[in-house]
Protein backbone atom coordinates (compact mmCIF):
# COMPACT_ATOMS: atom_id res chain seq x y z
CA UNK A 1 0.00 0.00 0.00
CA UNK A 2 2.81 2.43 0.89
CA UNK A 3 4.40 1.56 -2.61
CA UNK A 4 1.14 2.45 -4.27
CA UNK A 5 1.07 5.84 -2.28
CA UNK A 6 4.14 6.53 -3.19
CA UNK A 7 3.92 6.13 -6.77
CA UNK A 8 1.14 8.42 -7.14
CA UNK A 9 2.95 11.03 -4.86
CA UNK A 10 5.63 10.96 -7.20
CA UNK A 11 3.23 11.28 -10.20
CA UNK A 12 1.41 13.76 -8.86
CA UNK A 13 4.73 15.73 -8.15
CA UNK A 14 5.79 15.13 -11.72
CA UNK A 15 2.71 16.63 -12.90
CA UNK A 16 3.04 19.03 -10.82
CA UNK A 17 6.31 19.74 -12.91
CA UNK A 18 5.59 19.55 -16.01
CA UNK A 19 2.80 21.77 -16.19
CA UNK A 20 4.81 24.81 -14.40
CA UNK A 21 7.33 23.97 -17.24
CA UNK A 22 3.99 23.92 -20.03
CA UNK A 23 2.89 27.11 -17.98
CA UNK A 24 6.62 28.93 -17.94
CA UNK A 25 7.19 28.30 -21.50
CA UNK A 26 3.89 29.44 -22.87
CA UNK A 27 4.02 32.73 -20.87
CA UNK A 28 7.58 33.40 -21.79
CA UNK A 29 6.85 32.39 -25.57
CA UNK A 30 3.50 34.96 -25.35
CA UNK A 31 5.61 37.46 -23.51
CA UNK A 32 8.54 37.39 -26.65
CA UNK A 33 5.13 37.54 -29.39
CA UNK A 34 4.46 40.83 -27.84
CA UNK A 35 7.72 41.99 -27.17
CA UNK A 36 8.24 41.32 -30.91
CA UNK A 37 4.96 43.26 -31.83
CA UNK A 38 5.32 45.97 -29.52
CA UNK A 39 9.50 46.24 -30.72
CA UNK A 40 7.60 46.37 -34.93
CA UNK A 41 4.65 48.86 -33.99
CA UNK A 42 7.16 51.58 -32.59
CA UNK A 43 9.74 51.15 -35.45
CA UNK A 44 6.83 51.29 -37.56
CA UNK A 45 5.42 54.57 -36.04
CA UNK A 46 8.83 55.54 -36.12
CA UNK A 47 9.35 54.98 -39.57
CA UNK A 48 6.28 57.55 -40.45
CA UNK A 49 7.05 60.05 -38.46
CA UNK A 50 10.59 59.94 -40.10
CA UNK A 51 9.05 60.29 -43.54
CA UNK A 52 6.60 62.88 -42.25
CA UNK A 53 9.88 65.02 -40.75
CA UNK A 54 11.86 64.42 -44.39
CA UNK A 55 8.43 66.16 -46.09
CA UNK A 56 7.50 68.84 -43.86
CA UNK A 57 10.90 69.85 -42.33
CA UNK A 58 12.58 72.06 -44.91
CA UNK A 59 16.39 72.44 -44.89
CA UNK A 60 18.70 70.30 -42.80
CA UNK A 61 16.55 68.88 -40.33
CA UNK A 62 14.39 67.56 -43.19
CA UNK A 63 17.84 65.79 -44.74
CA UNK A 64 18.52 64.35 -41.11
CA UNK A 65 15.14 62.62 -41.19
CA UNK A 66 15.16 61.41 -44.65
CA UNK A 67 19.09 60.15 -43.85
CA UNK A 68 17.98 58.23 -40.90
CA UNK A 69 14.97 56.65 -42.61
CA UNK A 70 17.22 55.66 -45.32
CA UNK A 71 20.04 54.16 -43.32
CA UNK A 72 17.12 52.25 -41.17
CA UNK A 73 14.85 51.13 -44.14
CA UNK A 74 18.36 49.42 -45.63
CA UNK A 75 19.69 47.76 -42.90
CA UNK A 76 16.24 46.44 -42.27
CA UNK A 77 15.57 44.56 -45.58
CA UNK A 78 19.27 43.45 -45.09
CA UNK A 79 18.56 42.38 -42.17
CA UNK A 80 15.15 40.01 -43.52
CA UNK A 81 17.13 39.07 -46.13
CA UNK A 82 20.00 37.13 -45.13
CA UNK A 83 18.18 35.70 -42.19
CA UNK A 84 15.80 34.36 -44.95
CA UNK A 85 18.26 31.93 -46.13
CA UNK A 86 19.44 28.24 -45.33
CA UNK A 87 20.72 28.30 -41.52
CA UNK A 88 23.39 25.68 -43.13
CA UNK A 89 24.69 27.46 -45.71
CA UNK A 90 28.13 28.49 -44.67
CA UNK A 91 28.99 31.54 -46.97
CA UNK A 92 25.40 33.46 -45.66
CA UNK A 93 26.94 32.80 -41.69
CA UNK A 94 30.33 34.58 -42.99
CA UNK A 95 27.72 37.35 -45.00
CA UNK A 96 25.68 37.52 -41.43
CA UNK A 97 29.09 37.84 -39.34
CA UNK A 98 30.14 41.15 -41.78
CA UNK A 99 26.34 42.26 -41.76
CA UNK A 100 26.91 42.28 -37.83
CA UNK A 101 30.27 44.28 -37.99
CA UNK A 102 28.31 46.83 -40.26
CA UNK A 103 24.91 46.84 -37.79
CA UNK A 104 27.67 48.59 -35.08
CA UNK A 105 28.55 51.38 -36.93
CA UNK A 106 24.55 51.80 -38.53
CA UNK A 107 23.50 52.00 -35.00
CA UNK A 108 26.32 54.47 -34.08
CA UNK A 109 25.56 56.86 -36.65
CA UNK A 110 21.38 56.43 -35.96
CA UNK A 111 22.06 57.20 -32.56
CA UNK A 112 23.93 60.04 -33.96
CA UNK A 113 21.32 61.41 -36.41
CA UNK A 114 18.50 60.78 -33.67
CA UNK A 115 20.06 63.53 -31.23
CA UNK A 116 21.03 65.76 -34.29
CA UNK A 117 17.10 65.80 -35.18
CA UNK A 118 16.24 68.25 -32.04
CA UNK A 119 19.59 70.21 -32.88
CA UNK A 120 18.07 74.08 -33.08
CA UNK A 121 21.23 75.04 -34.63
CA UNK A 122 21.23 75.00 -38.35
CA UNK A 123 24.65 76.32 -39.23
CA UNK A 124 25.97 72.91 -37.29
CA UNK A 125 23.64 70.67 -38.93
CA UNK A 126 25.11 72.14 -42.42
CA UNK A 127 28.51 72.16 -41.38
CA UNK A 128 27.76 68.12 -40.45
CA UNK A 129 25.61 67.11 -43.12
CA UNK A 130 28.36 66.34 -45.99
CA UNK A 131 30.04 63.75 -43.67
CA UNK A 132 26.64 62.32 -42.06
CA UNK A 133 25.72 61.76 -45.96
CA UNK A 134 28.66 60.54 -46.78
CA UNK A 135 28.61 57.91 -43.87
CA UNK A 136 25.23 57.08 -44.88
CA UNK A 137 25.79 56.09 -48.63
CA UNK A 138 28.82 53.79 -47.47
CA UNK A 139 26.59 51.94 -44.91
CA UNK A 140 24.02 51.58 -46.74
CA UNK A 141 25.61 50.83 -49.79
CA UNK A 142 27.70 47.84 -48.36
CA UNK A 143 24.43 46.77 -46.61
CA UNK A 144 22.46 46.88 -50.36
CA UNK A 145 25.51 45.29 -51.58
CA UNK A 146 24.95 41.90 -48.92
CA UNK A 147 21.25 42.39 -49.48
CA UNK A 148 21.05 41.82 -53.25
CA UNK A 149 24.36 39.16 -53.26
CA UNK A 150 21.87 37.27 -50.79
CA UNK A 151 18.77 37.08 -53.29
CA UNK A 152 21.19 36.24 -56.46
CA UNK A 153 22.80 33.21 -54.17
CA UNK A 154 18.52 32.12 -53.65
CA UNK A 155 17.54 32.80 -57.19
CA UNK A 156 20.74 30.83 -58.13
CA UNK A 157 19.79 28.07 -55.82
CA UNK A 158 15.93 28.01 -56.73
CA UNK A 159 17.43 27.51 -60.35
CA UNK A 160 19.41 25.15 -59.97
CA UNK A 161 16.62 23.11 -57.69
CA UNK A 162 14.34 23.38 -61.13
CA UNK A 163 16.81 22.55 -63.53
CA UNK A 164 16.81 19.11 -61.51
CA UNK A 165 13.36 18.48 -60.91
CA UNK A 166 12.86 19.03 -64.66
CA UNK A 167 15.53 16.37 -65.12
CA UNK A 168 13.93 14.15 -63.00
CA UNK A 169 10.64 14.89 -64.27
CA UNK A 170 11.68 14.45 -67.99
CA UNK A 171 13.27 11.04 -67.26
CA UNK A 172 10.06 9.99 -65.18
CA UNK A 173 8.05 10.64 -68.26
CA UNK A 174 10.17 8.96 -70.40
CA UNK A 175 10.18 5.71 -68.01
CA UNK A 176 5.92 6.26 -67.79
CA UNK A 177 6.14 6.22 -71.90
CA UNK A 178 8.38 3.13 -72.39
CA UNK A 179 5.97 1.44 -70.04
CA UNK A 180 2.65 1.83 -71.57
CA UNK A 181 2.74 -0.45 -74.54
CA UNK A 182 3.89 -3.42 -71.95
CA UNK A 183 0.73 -1.95 -69.70
CA UNK A 184 -1.88 -2.12 -72.51
CA UNK A 185 -0.65 -5.70 -73.46
CA UNK A 186 -0.56 -6.88 -69.14
CA UNK A 187 -4.43 -5.08 -69.02
CA UNK A 188 -5.97 -6.67 -71.96
CA UNK A 189 -8.72 -8.24 -72.15
CA UNK A 190 -8.91 -12.52 -72.48
CA UNK A 191 -9.52 -13.46 -75.89
CA UNK A 192 -12.52 -15.13 -77.21
CA UNK A 193 -12.73 -18.84 -77.62
CA UNK A 194 -13.13 -19.84 -81.34
CA UNK A 195 -15.82 -21.88 -82.25
CA UNK A 196 -15.85 -25.38 -81.32
CA UNK A 197 -15.47 -27.46 -78.08
CA UNK A 198 -13.21 -29.67 -79.07
CA UNK A 199 -8.83 -29.52 -77.72
CA UNK A 200 -7.55 -28.51 -80.97
CA UNK A 201 -9.93 -25.32 -81.40
CA UNK A 202 -9.05 -24.44 -77.74
CA UNK A 203 -5.44 -24.48 -78.79
CA UNK A 204 -6.55 -22.48 -81.14
CA UNK A 205 -7.04 -19.43 -79.21
CA UNK A 206 -5.13 -16.33 -79.26
CA UNK A 207 -3.95 -13.19 -77.89
CA UNK A 208 -5.16 -9.84 -80.04
CA UNK A 209 -2.13 -9.58 -82.76
CA UNK A 210 -0.60 -12.22 -81.73
CA UNK A 211 -0.47 -14.69 -84.86
CA UNK A 212 -2.07 -17.80 -84.52
CA UNK A 213 0.31 -21.14 -83.38
CA UNK A 214 0.50 -23.32 -86.87
CA UNK A 215 -0.89 -26.85 -86.69
CA UNK A 216 1.96 -29.38 -85.61
CA UNK A 217 2.50 -31.71 -88.74
CA UNK A 218 2.32 -35.16 -88.21
CA UNK A 219 6.01 -36.70 -88.44
CA UNK A 220 6.49 -38.35 -92.11
CA UNK A 221 6.83 -42.80 -92.08
CA UNK A 222 10.50 -43.12 -91.85
CA UNK A 223 11.45 -45.48 -95.42
CA UNK A 224 12.02 -48.82 -95.24
CA UNK A 225 15.30 -50.40 -96.48
CA UNK A 226 15.88 -53.76 -98.05
CA UNK A 227 18.75 -54.51 -95.48
CA UNK A 228 16.54 -54.31 -92.60
CA UNK A 229 15.14 -57.08 -90.80
CA UNK A 230 11.47 -56.84 -90.47
CA UNK A 231 10.06 -56.45 -87.12
CA UNK A 232 8.98 -59.40 -85.42
CA UNK A 233 5.26 -59.74 -84.34
CA UNK A 234 4.36 -59.33 -81.11
CA UNK A 235 4.21 -62.70 -79.19
CA UNK A 236 0.47 -62.99 -77.52
CA UNK A 237 1.33 -65.77 -75.38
Amino acid sequence: MEAVITVFAVLFVLLVVLGTYATVKAVTAAKRSVDRTIAQGRRTVEDHTLRAKSLTRPGPAGEIAQLRLALRTSMRATQDALHAGPAEDASLKESLGLFERLSVHGRELDVVLKHLESEPDRATLTARLPELRTRTERITASADSLRWAARDRASRFAADDLDALSSQIDIEAGALRHWTDATARATAPWPEAPAGTDEAAARRQTWPGEPEAQAITPPAARPAYPWQKKPRPESTA
